[in-house]
């Protein structure tokens, strides 16, 4: 049998082949021609590194979400790469710390993200909330096959808030077409009412994983050992997917690819490691909404928003937005 040498070119191509080896959960539809998270020209991105990172918080956060007050003016990274989201404002705290061991290699410092005040300020509202921390990253086209990665420090268990729930979620703000219908006027004096019509108009979503903790003394805790769900937002119905169980702590890398045809497909594991095909774990198009536009990446912070109780304490490492330029698969490279 003659040998085959493994171009540079080849290689490339052979990352884009349909994933039969991974694994995938209750996948609807999967695409011919998904990017590996990491693959391609890197566009946005943050190592945290510098001494003198910073970020203006602007307190009060906004709220738009609980009351409809956008908080101007927003909080903005001091190096332009981060800012507030003005739909529920930003996490508390704030601040680089030292790169836990087992990070990036080279990596020595990393972003440290805690809330405890999640709702309106001020107000606390006795119900889970969560912040937001959004990359001010540049939109471009699905046709570009954006992805992203980011490395996530999950601390020992002990250290997790102590209630069943959604701790963060790690999300990507895409856009694309979807109908609805929508009441519109008449508009003749002799014939004076309205009806009903249907209209496509560009609607944004948000993608990602959800993490959900399990503490030891939860009734549905079988061994008494605490332990993380993974959630993956979404279905085609917009319903979160159950993902692998966690059940390690310490450094996670989380990913997703959007394809030319507007399916999502989520990537995972633990360790830094870069991503390779049986790390997949799920594809669809969530909300039955094919995505045409990719907008950003950004962290959710969650906490039970009682003014008393903080969130569990998140570490981010070198998130990482690429996009793969012009159609062809064979220029694609990390």
């Amino acid at each position: 049998m003659p040998r085959i040498k493994l171009t540079r070119e080849l290689a490339a191509t052979l990352k884009y082949v349909l994933l039969l080896a991974a694994p995938v959960i209750m996948s609807p539809t999967v695409t011919l021609a998904q990017v590996i998270p990491g693959t391609g020209t890197l566009v946005n991105t943050d190592d945290f590194e510098a001494e003198d990172w910073g970020f203006n918080l602007n307190w009060p956060k906004s709220s738009k979400e609980e009351d409809e007050q956008m908080r101007y003016p927003l909080g903005y990274a001091t190096n332009g790469k981060w800012g507030e989201g003005p739909k529920r404002g930003i996490p508390d705290t704030i601040k680089t710390v030292e790169t836990p061991a087992g990070g990036l290699p080279g990596s020595k410092r990393a972003l440290y993200l805690r809330s405890r005040d999640t709702g309106i300020p001020g107000r606390p509202g006795f119900k889970q909330c969560q912040d937001d921390f959004v990359l001010t990253a540049k939109p471009m086209s699905i046709g570009y096959n954006p992805n992203y990665t980011v490395r996530v420090f999950l601390p020992d268990w002990d250290q997790w808030e102590q209630r069943n729930g959604v701790s963060l979620g790690i999300r990507a703000g895409l856009q694309g077409p979807q109908q609805k219908e929508k009441e519109v006027s008449l508009g003749r004096r002799l014939f004076r009412g309205r009806r009903t019509e249907t209209v496509t108009e560009m609607e944004p979503f948000y993608p990602g994983f959800f993490l959900q903790f399990i503490p030891q003394n939860d009734p549905r805790n079988q061994d008494g050992k605490p332990y993380a769900m993974m959630l993956i937002r979404a279905d085609h119905n917009g319903h979160e997917v159950q993902g692998p169980k966690i059940t390690q702590t310490g450094w996670w890398t989380f990913g997703m690819s959007v394809s030319p045809d507007g399916q999502c497909h989520y990537y995972a594991h633990p360790g830094v490691e870069e991503f390779t095909a049986k790390d997949h774990l799920y594809s669809s198009i969530p909300y039955t909404i094919r995505a045409t536009h990719f907008n950003t990446i950004f962290f959710n912070i969650c906490s039970p928003d009682n003014g008393q109780t903080w969130s569990t304490p998140w570490i981010f490492d070198d998130p990482k937005v690429y996009y793969v330029n012009g159609a062809s698969v064979q220029q694609a490279q990390r």
